[in-house]
């Protein structure tokens, strides 16, 4: 821990975290394991809520798990609405990030350079939003999906897709490869260029995770085709 380093509350830490100088951290804030958050990271700020704007966020949770990377000059803010502000485990939160209020970043997430997000978004695992895109409250980032550089995301993308803006909605190869989903790519394009459910039950499961939070979110998504079964 930096000497510069402050920490208000109630911060709790778990083992082998690297805190650098001049970051702020406001509790209640729970961290785990083997974290690295830069210098002037602000972690434990109010949501920027401007239905709220001064509520009291001092009983306001934010959750951070274990294996982060939380790079300088990030913003992560307390929630305003639901129990906590989620960061899971192997997020890469780059420079210059916002995560607002009411956020759930699920694991293996990378946030890059310049993201900005508004209040309630959800990324779910192993998403990418990329250096510069904006992205609306409420939205849904699906599964192993990517979101491009400088987009602005006004509805939800779904699991597997790459959303560049003016162009159709296309299959994350990169993300295929990487997390080793090449075996079943045939099912995952069918899904994403003609909406056909896959067979295979960890896809259907992811899926079904992306949907539920697709429905409960109230938006609309990119790429709609109608859904059929099988292939």
């Amino acid at each position: 821990m930096h000497p510069t380093a402050i920490f208000e509350n109630d911060v709790q830490l778990g083992r082998n975290n690297v805190v650098h100088a001049y970051t702020i951290l406001v509790g209640p804030l729970h961290i785990g394991d083997d974290n690295l958050i830069g210098p002037q990271a602000v972690i434990g700020a109010p949501g920027q809520d401007t239905r709220n704007p001064r509520y009291d966020s001092s009983a306001c949770l934010i959750r951070i798990g274990s294996g982060n990377i939380i790079r300088e000059h990030v913003a992560i803010q307390k929630p305003c609405y639901e129990d906590v502000t989620h960061i899971g485990d192997n997020v890469h939160v780059m420079h210059g990030v916002h995560v607002p209020h009411d956020a759930w970043i699920e694991d293996d997430v990378t946030l890059t350079a310049g993201a900005v997000l508004a209040g309630s978004v959800r990324v779910l695992h192993a998403a990418t939003v990329a250096m510069g895109c904006t992205v609306h409250q409420r939205s849904v980032i699906g599964q192993y999906s990517i979101a491009a550089m400088g987009a602005a995301v006004m509805k939800n993308i779904r699991p597997f897709s790459r959303h560049i803006p003016g162009r159709p909605t296309s299959v994350n190869r990169y993300a295929l490869e990487k997390y080793g989903l090449l075996d079943v790519e045939a099912e995952i394009t069918l899904y994403v260029l003609e909406g056909r459910r896959p067979i295979t039950p960890s896809l259907l499961a992811v899926i079904e995770h992306y949907e539920q939070a697709h429905l409960k979110s109230g938006r609309q998504q990119y790429g709609q085709p109608p859904v059929m079964t099988g292939s």
